[in-house]
């Protein structure tokens, strides 16, 4: 049976059947059951009446007492109206701790004095200012989540919201920080040697040096597991040879986290420094996406790497995924904050912009796209910072991330772009800044895993069988979610 309405006790099935919900003392326990007898159907009246007094501020009827039988649960209506905020509509702000929202705080007034007055011509002139990555180490925002080594140890969830704001600014000011925090740091702390965390890590958290992440090639974007850079051993040290490509902050990186193949095909992390004989970075120009982040390749010809830069912790796929799934964590994120400025960016130029004699926001249609965009947006926070609690916890699946990631970005590039068409033909000017969110958002559903292979990852563990290649392969444990795209 399919129950309608909502009673203070009773409600009122399809079937028209009067149906009770008790509140049973030794299992302390909601029950909802039809009612089958006289008695029943008198106290469904009797909780019709409380109720009508609870929402009309008539002072309510006792507690019935049914001789034994399970009694009403009763609730307290509100002292008075919840006012809806429709840029918070459902209250994340109140599900956050007292730390997490003063960083939230403290992140938002950087981003919009420091980050938002460069972002134009920043853009305009595919500009990366390395100061920025200093001005993020001074205030804690790199490798955040991090414990010890001059880290602050945020939580997840402040990781989150730390995202979510660079990004309301740019998203490729977020890459630029994630690439730091979840692809380098978080390498060399999972899975480095205790010499190689105190070397680099608090350099990197403060800002003084970057760092950037190779694992896409050239020939090998989605199937990483093919790849073609080889590390051979030779004496004490690794001779690696290859190239990158699509490696955000390599042309200034002074630290570089490659992965490559030793010679028995097993893949292993290495951590490179900028001026290795036969180590080069060059810059990728001419970006539509993502331009107020620097971009390139990563060049290894007989580059020489001691045995101590070898990532002793790790072998295997396992490594870099691991370090996938902390940014896409961190893009689920992000992305909404790109959203959320597009949707409050068009919604003000609704309120303000006539149209035959109206505000635009007046019209049906504008504010039907603007439900969708507050709905979607919503859900999306409620859905990453459930993922952020389970991540702290230590509950979190990786298919949760590639859940969240693939939403995220979804409905972020979808709210840009009607955003963009609520400004009609403002909407492509740099000024307005949503164009720039559309186009980068374009990179941003691309890299660290695409949308069909997070569709794949999540088909996958919803049915037992992968689809990643057309012939499957015999060994589950070949079976590896690929990785996509630039980082």
């Amino acid at each position: 049976m399919t129950w309608t309405g909502v009673g203070v006790g009773g409600v009122r099935s399809r079937a028209g059947r009067n149906v009770i919900l008790m509140f049973t003392n030794s299992r302390s326990r909601f029950v909802f059951r039809p009612s089958q007898n006289r008695h029943e159907d008198e106290m469904f009246k009797v909780l019709r009446v409380a109720q009508f007094q609870r929402l009309n501020h008539v002072t309510p009827l006792k507690r019935p007492s049914l001789n034994g039988r399970p009694q009403m649960r009763t609730f307290a209506a509100p002292a008075e109206k919840v006012k809806y905020n429709w840029a918070d509509p459902l209250n994340l702000h109140s599900q956050l701790t007292e730390e997490e929202q003063m960083i939230q705080e403290q992140v938002h007034s950087y981003c919009q004095e420091h980050l938002m007055p460069r972002i134009i011509e920043a853009n305009r002139h595919e500009q990366f200012d390395r100061e920025i990555i200093t001005e993020m180490g001074q205030r804690g925002l790199l490798g955040a989540t991090i414990k010890g080594y001059d880290c602050p140890g945020v939580s997840s969830v402040s990781y989150g919201l730390i995202a979510r704001e660079v990004e309301r600014v740019d998203s490729g000011y977020r890459s630029a920080m994630s690439v730091q925090s979840s692809l380098v740091m978080h390498p060399i702390y999972a899975y480095g040697s205790e010499e190689q965390k105190q070397k680099y890590l608090p350099r990197l958290a403060a800002g003084q040096i970057v760092g950037c992440f190779g694992l896409t090639e050239p020939n090998q974007g989605s199937d990483p597991g093919n790849m073609q850079t080889r590390a051979r051993k030779v004496g004490e040290n690794y001779i690696l040879n290859g190239s990158k490509t699509w490696i955000t902050n390599s042309p200034i990186a002074d630290v570089f986290i490659i992965w490559a193949k030793d010679e028995t095909g097993e893949i292993r992390g290495f951590i490179l420094e900028k001026g290795m004989k036969g180590l080069s970075a060059p810059k990728i120009e001419g970006k539509f996406s993502l331009r107020a982040s620097i971009t390139g390749m990563i060049m290894m010809d007989d580059v020489e790497v001691p045995a101590a830069n070898l990532l002793p912790n790790v072998k295997g796929l396992k490594g870099p995924f691991g370090c996938l799934n902390n940014a896409r964590y961190g893009i689920a994120w992000g992305t909404l904050g790109a959203a959320e400025f597009c949707f409050h960016a068009a919604r003000q130029y609704a309120l303000d912009r006539q149209q035959f004699g109206a505000p635009l926001a007046s019209y049906q249609l504008i504010q039907k796209d603007f439900a969708d965009m507050s709905t979607d947006i919503a859900l999306g926070l409620q859905a990453c910072l459930r993922v952020g609690r389970l991540k702290d916890e230590g509950l979190l699946a990786p298919e949760m991330v590639s859940m969240i990631k693939r939403n995220s970005c979804d409905k972020a590039i979808a709210i840009a772009r009607q955003s963009r068409d609520i400004l009609g033909g403002n909407g492509i000017s740099d000024e307005y800044h949503i164009i720039r969110h559309v186009m980068n958002l374009e990179a941003v559903i691309t890299y660290e895993g695409t949308r069909s292979i997070h569709s794949l990852i999540l088909g996958r563990a919803i049915t037992g069988l992968q689809a990643f290649t057309a012939s499957p392969p015999t060994k589950k444990s070949e079976a590896v979610p690929p990785k996509t795209g630039q980082i």
